[in-house]
């Protein structure tokens, strides 16, 4: 359930509330619940609100979720959904370019939007008595852009920089976050490039955007929430007040995303001219999301690749010597409760020159060979232990804002942000039993594919490594 930090981000502001301290929390013992307050309501234009306040400290989170990632994003305009963000901070009706950026910095707060797999979402934490002007600058800019081609001009450079500077011109750039969906799956709207080819942001022109914009960037394709210090009835008021009278808009049919069952291990390899050492990243096809088989996953994770104490860092870090860089997790662009569509389960590392890459795959083979005899119910339990963890600190960590991601998130995928609190019990349902008829089924070599990277080697396409 690791957070990974390879996002796609595009500010952030540090003016960080100067005199603010934030309190730090108890975690709950292993009997205690999970309790966090949820109010969740729809605006009659379909916008999905949900409030949730914290009296911890006094700051406030205004955070807006739109349906809409990269995975559907146009076929032939690859990038296009994270260029878009960018377009969000290019000027409103009242607010001018970089304007809403300013005017956060003014009010002593910080901000951010990424683009993910099936949502692009904007962020702010504010000083609490400076709610009110975020969610009307919000609102300002869910209501109208300043769409230009100067504007488009200027994004599509910046944009293209820093595909050059995170990906063309970097070590190991794109691995395997950007590179490995590319490799395992195979339906377009899960396997594109979804940084864009350089081209592709060329091609970009004013129609697209303003089309972009009116069809996805309505209320009724959005989850609002406010987190932190604040008054509950103020906040409806006010939500009320600027988002109410924005139009909805006609929302297309969905495409279809689903992925079709691998059959066969797949290879490939990668060359890195920039790379100083070989890599290795392995990824399989998750279960169906809020399945029993999708929460033992969760678990086995866990038990795999989180921590020191799991089963392949203690194989591949401190028995065998091959790496000290073990990472892995259920969807690298976030976590695996804020994605709809199909995602992969996998693992990377570096490892020695000196290393085969054959040595390393035996390792690894031997871990997922016994792993089966490692299920126990203490096994189950002690995973449940480390996830309820990390679930905490997501919840509780930087001002709220993980509380808000798993309640916008639950919010657009399945109606019911109330499932935040039932987290818990679901992962308690898996058995030992479950477990080894997920490895069964999920964690098998017909549902694997590897990736490797050669260091040193002018790059080249997609090459099957056998």
């Amino acid at each position: 359930m690791k957070i990974r930090a390879k996002l796609l981000p595009i500010l952030l502001c540090a003016s960080l509330f100067i005199g603010c301290k934030q309190e730090k929390k108890e975690k709950p013992n292993e009997t205690s619940q999970f309790k966090v307050p949820v109010e969740y309501y729809k605006l009659d234009n379909g916008l999905k609100v949900i409030l949730s306040q914290d009296h911890t400290s006094p700051t406030a989170i205004v955070a807006v979720y739109y349906n809409i990632g990269f995975r559907i994003e146009p076929k032939d305009r690859t990038g296009f959904a994270h260029l878009f963000e960018h377009m969000m901070f290019q000027g409103s009706k009242n607010l001018g370019k970089m304007e809403f950026v300013k005017l956060v910095q003014q009010n002593g707060g910080v901000l951010n939007g990424s683009t993910r797999f099936d949502f692009t979402n904007y962020f702010e934490i504010v000083p609490s008595h400076k709610l009110e002007t975020m969610l009307w600058a919000e609102a300002d800019r869910m209501r109208g852009l300043d769409i230009t081609q100067d504007n488009l001009t200027n994004q599509q450079g910046v944009v293209k920089n820093e595909v050059k500077v995170n990906v063309l011109n970097q070590p190991y750039g794109g691995f395997p976050w950007l590179d490995m969906p590319q490799y395992a799956n195979t339906n377009w709207y899960n396997a594109h490039n979804f940084y864009g080819d350089l081209k592709d942001l060329d091609a970009a022109n004013l129609e697209d955007v303003a089309s972009f914009f009116k069809t996805y960037y309505a209320p009724n394709n959005a989850a609002l929430s406010v987190v932190g210090d604040f008054d509950m009835e103020e906040a409806k008021t006010w939500i009320a007040k600027y988002f109410s009278n924005i139009p909805a808009a006609e929302l297309p049919e969905q495409p279809d995303i689903s992925e079709p069952r691998q059959t066969e291990q797949k290879e490939f390899v990668k060359n890195d001219s920039l790379a100083n050492k070989p890599a290795m990243a392995l990824a399989y096809h998750m279960p169906e999301r809020n399945t029993p088989e999708y929460y033992a996953m969760g678990l086995l994770d866990q038990i795999l690749v989180q921590g020191d104490n799991s089963l392949l860092a203690q194989k591949l870090e401190k028995e065998k010597g091959y790496t000290s860089n073990v990472s892995g997790g259920i969807n690298y662009l976030g976590n695996m409760f804020n994605y709809k569509g199909p995602m992969l389960w996998m693992y990377d590392l570096t490892y020695d020159p000196q290393t085969s890459r054959e040595e390393v795959l035996q390792a690894i083979d031997e871990v997922m060979g016994q792993l089966k005899n490692e299920i126990t119910q203490e096994a189950v339990d002690r995973a449940i232990v480390k996830l309820r963890s990390q679930l905490y600190d997501d919840i509780g960590g930087t001002f709220g804002l993980g509380r808000a991601d798993l309640l916008c998130s639950f919010a657009l995928f399945d109606d019911d942000p109330h499932r935040i609190n039932t987290l818990e019990d679901e992962f308690k349902k898996v058995t030992p039993e479950l477990l080894k008829e997920t490895i069964d089924t999920y964690l098998v070599d017909t549902n694997r594919t590897i990736l490797t990277v050669n260091p040193l080697l002018a790059d080249n396409e997609k090459t099957p490594s056998l």
